[in-house]
């Protein structure tokens, strides 16, 4: 810390200290009656007792709630994350309900003997958790110890009761909501089965993750036989194909031909009818047409034909155009033709293999195109049935639970200790609230000495004085003391010249003997701020320091408006400088001697306006005589911020003295005086503090009444010598 700062808390310190020194009348009445106040609560109030029991809380048995979810009945938990469940218990314990069965099971009454309201009740119970346990501390306050008791432990009591109604009525509506459901949940059981079924049966629905691998493997066997029999189709339309064309038969002539070689009937009309042909030709070779032998012949040869056609007709079913050399084949081209109605019936069987397997492929295809939909709709009635099984079960487990709860006397809560009541009340701590008491006295005390200060803006001290003014300080004048007498003088460098005032007015006068360096200081004008700093009493001493000193003094008072001189001399005042102003009397005869060396001119009638009277120049020819008969003059003049009479005046003195009193004059007035003396160029010799209190000042004005009376008459034996 810088020596600047050390300064300036010590200046600030000795400021608050001189602050309480100067208020320490109101600051003491204030600690007293703070104080005394404390005290007289204190002991006039009724002792307050406080009884305290214990609650431990701890989690019961598991039922369903009536939304159907998992719960405790009764158990401590909260809703969110932040809420704390021994909070809400709290809160429990101070509900209406409570409240009101502890008021009218115990009747308590109030101070005025009418029953206690729950706010008053509220206000001394207390309910609070302990720290990192599932503990509740109740507590209740009351004049009377045994009632405090008996409050806590009946609202534990009815909390307990009531908690067990409460797990009751919770199992109980349970039990109502679980036996209401029931039947509901089982209904829903049988529709979810009978769904599930109808879907199996209409669906044809065994088991579809096996018949979803099943189809897959068959989809794949069904492509490698599709495959297969292509191949074998084609293989077979190749070659039936080349024996077609050896033949030059399609495969339907194929077949009928085979068909008609082989049917007797057919063959033996044709072999009639082959043996009729060659009768006729030979009988051709012999006769002619009309011989009756070819007619004969020809008949019979239309007759077979005629059969023929109709035993090919009936043999093939259908009515076909066939050769008659291809109706009797050799063994060759019959052993082809039946080679090529095998080949032709394989390539039909092969061909009808084909799609018969394609058949069964899209048959396939399609089950397994719709099989996912299946197994969804199928997952889904399989989950409607378990979640509708499940809630059965667990509404029949439930139902088992919560009548096995209703049927117990279950709370969350016990009592770990009953409260007993107190031998010592709470209230009222003597010592501790006397303690405050004197503590808040003493803050009473510092704000009233404080609030004081603030509100009065008067000048206390020397060095606020210096701040304010920056003119030289010439002296200081301590206050009268009544142990020296002074008190009863207005002039005590005449009556009691060793006291301390007498000694600081002749510092006052060494002092203003520097103020000049040009000149002898002969014409000194005294005025102050404002009335009641002293300055006509500086005025007189001053005078009176100096005639001591052999000078011949002139005291002149020129207050015209609060006239002072005559009475601190008592000399008639009928005729004064006024009279001598206005020409009703001369300057010579109207000076009245005070003591040797000192005479006084007083102020004379109150004139109607002193101004007037300044202003002329009768005054200044009146200081100029003055000054032709004594060695030193003083004027005493009316206070500058008051009257003008004093600024008017100093332009005939050598030098202007500013009468200062800490604890009269206030800011305002110094600063107008000064502001006034400086516009109007007033020579200001410098400043006297008067009535310096030293106690009130700082340690560098401390004491200065002590140093001033160093010189006072010392007592040595008993006899009284003078230090002067």
């Amino acid at each position: 810390m810088s020596p600047n700062h050390e300064d300036q808390d010590s200046l600030d310190l000795q400021r608050y200290w001189l602050i309480l020194k100067r208020r320490w009348l109101p600051g003491c009445l204030a600690i007293g009656s703070v104080f005394g106040l404390t005290a007289a609560l204190t002991y006039l109030q009724k002792p307050v007792y406080e009884a305290e029991g214990t609650l431990l809380f701890k989690k019961t048995n598991q039922t369903s709630s009536l939304s159907g979810m998992t719960e405790k009945v009764g158990e401590l938990s909260g809703l969110t994350q932040m809420s704390n469940p021994l909070d809400t218990e709290s809160e429990i314990l101070r509900s209406l309900p409570l409240v009101k069965q502890t008021i009218t099971t115990l009747k308590l009454k109030n101070a005025e003997g009418e029953p206690l309201k729950v706010e008053e009740f509220l206000k001394q119970l207390k309910v609070k958790s302990v720290r990192g346990t599932d503990v509740l501390d109740l507590s209740y306050r009351s004049t009377d110890a045994k009632e405090a008791a008996e409050v806590v432990n009946l609202l534990a009591k009815n909390y307990m009761e009531n908690d067990v109604r409460t797990n009751r009525a919770e199992a109980v509506a349970a039990r109502k909501f679980i036996t209401k459901e029931l039947p509901k949940i089982e209904s829903r059981v049988l529709e979810a089965e009978q769904s599930l079924r109808q879907f199996k049966e209409a669906n044809r629905v065994v088991a579809l993750d096996e018949e979803a691998k099943a189809t897959v493997a068959g989809l794949s066997d069904l492509t490698d036989q599709i495959t297969k029999a292509q191949a074998a189709l084609a293989d077979a339309n190749a070659r039936a194909g080349s024996m077609q064309t050896q033949l030059r038969l399609d495969s339907k002539q194929a077949i009928a031909l085979t068909s008609l070689s082989q049917s007797t009937e057919v063959q033996q009309v044709l072999t009639d009818y082959r043996q009729v042909q060659n009768q006729l030709a030979v009988q051709q070779t012999r006769y002619q047409d009309g011989h009756p032998s070819i007619v004969n012949l020809k008949r019979k040869e239309a007759a077979l034909r005629t059969q023929l056609d109709k035993r090919v007709a009936q043999t093939l079913e259908s009515p076909q155009s066939i050769a008659d050399q291809n109706l009797q084949m050799g063994q060759l081209k019959q052993g082809m033709t039946a080679d090529l109605v095998k080949l032709e019936s394989e390539r039909l069987g092969l061909a009808n293999q084909v799609n018969v397997l394609r058949n069964a492929y899209v048959i396939n295809r399609n089950r397994a195109n719709v099989l996912p939909r299946l197994e969804q709709i199928q997952r889904g009635l399989e989950r409607q049935l378990q979640v509708a099984r499940t809630t059965y079960e667990e509404l029949l487990k439930h139902l088992q639970e919560v009548q096995v709860v209703e049927n117990q006397n279950v709370g969350n809560a016990r009592v770990v200790s009953e409260a007993a009541a107190p031998d010592q009340p709470i209230s009222p701590r003597i010592l501790l609230n006397l303690a405050l008491g004197g503590f808040l006295g003493v803050l009473a005390g510092v704000a009233v000495a404080a609030m004081l200060e603030a509100i009065d803006h008067s000048v206390k001290t020397i060095d606020e004085v210096k701040r304010l003014l920056d003119f030289p300080l010439l002296g200081t004048i301590p206050r009268l003391s009544q142990k020296l007498g002074e008190s009863a003088t207005t002039v005590p460098v005449r009556d009691n010249p060793y006291s301390p005032v007498s000694a600081a007015f002749e510092m006052l006068q060494t002092t203003l003997g520097f103020t000049l360096t040009d000149k002898a200081l002969k014409v000194v004008l005294v005025t102050s701020a404002l009335p009641t700093e002293g300055k006509s009493f500086v005025a007189a001493n001053l005078a009176v320091s100096n005639a001591q000193m052999g000078r011949r003094v002139l005291l002149i008072d020129a207050d015209m408006r609060r006239p002072s001189q005559h009475e601190i001399w008592q000399l008639p005042n009928f005729k004064g400088l006024s009279d001598v102003l206005v020409g009703q009397a001369e300057y010579q005869t109207s000076v009245t001697e005070g003591l040797i060396n000192l005479d006084i001119l007083t102020a004379g009638t109150i004139p109607p306006n002193p101004m007037a009277l300044l202003k002329s120049q009768r005054i200044a020819a009146v200081i100029e005589a003055a000054r032709a008969d004594y060695d030193f003059i003083v004027i005493d003049t009316p206070p500058i911020a008051l009257a003008a009479e004093g600024l008017t005046l100093g332009k005939l003195a050598d030098g202007v003295l500013l009468v200062v009193r800490p604890g009269v004059v206030n800011t305002g007035a110094i600063a107008t005086a000064k502001s006034l003396l400086e516009q109007s160029g007033q020579h200001v010799l410098g400043m006297v503090m008067n009535g310096i209190i030293s106690s009130n000042e700082s340690g560098s004005y401390y004491g200065i009444d002590r140093y001033y009376g160093y010189r006072a008459t010392p007592e040595l034996n008993g006899a009284k010598i003078s230090a002067r």
